[in-house]
């Protein structure tokens, strides 16, 4: 296996583990045993199972970072949002350890919280405040919003629809076919709470 390879698998196998158990529940023999490596691989190449770790979250949550392309591609505040909506659906469709890290990171935090984390889900929150405060000078949304809580509100409502997988798979698809009712729905649900009265 070359350096690149050994580094690739490390990644992998670091993604698997941590998200199914977190830092501290995976040792670095597991580590370096599932990945096919020496344990000085994980030294070589990250320089701690700490290191490893740090590496794993920003993959992760490098995802967010296209929340300004969104931004920018939006033709208006509802526009935003429907994009805003499809890429969660994507982002947690094609990156399926992410919930964990997301809920373990959030509620049990770890020393790169926050310098990954925090930042990554505010500057979500913050362009979702801003698209509402917009929708709100342009008179399409209510003016008694916060727009920070409106935001919080969509982001709840679209990241529960996957963390509830399990608990409501008897009572709603989650086929990624779905995804597109499903937006549309969350559009009609959020946007009927503040729109504004015509």
């Amino acid at each position: 296996m070359t350096k690149a390879d050994c580094r690739s698998r490390l990644l992998e196998v670091g993604t698997r583990l941590f998200a199914e158990r977190g830092l501290h529940g995976v040792s670095v023999r597991e580590l370096s045993q599932a990945a096919g490596a020496s344990i000085s691989m994980i030294s070589y190449h990250f320089g701690s199972k700490e290191g490893l770790y740090s590496e794993v979250l920003q993959e992760q949550f490098a995802c967010f970072d296209q929340i300004e392309e969104i931004r920018r591609q939006g033709a208006g505040p509802l526009a935003v949002i429907e994009g805003y909506l499809r890429w969660t659906m994507l982002r947690h469709r094609n990156n399926p350890y992410l919930l964990r890290f997301y809920t373990s990171e959030l509620t049990n935090p770890t020393a790169w919280f926050a310098t990954i984390v925090s930042p990554a889900i505010a500057n979500v929150i913050r362009i979702l405040a801003e698209v509402v405060e917009e929708g709100m000078q342009q008179g399409q949304f209510r003016q008694d919003l916060d727009a920070v809580n409106a935001a919080l509100a969509l982001a709840g409502m679209v990241n529960y629809f996957f963390l509830s997988t399990l608990a409501t798979e008897s009572l709603t698809n989650h086929s990624p076919e779905q995804d597109e009712q499903l937006i549309r729905q969350y559009v009609a649900i959020f946007t009927t709470g503040i729109i504004a009265a015509g």
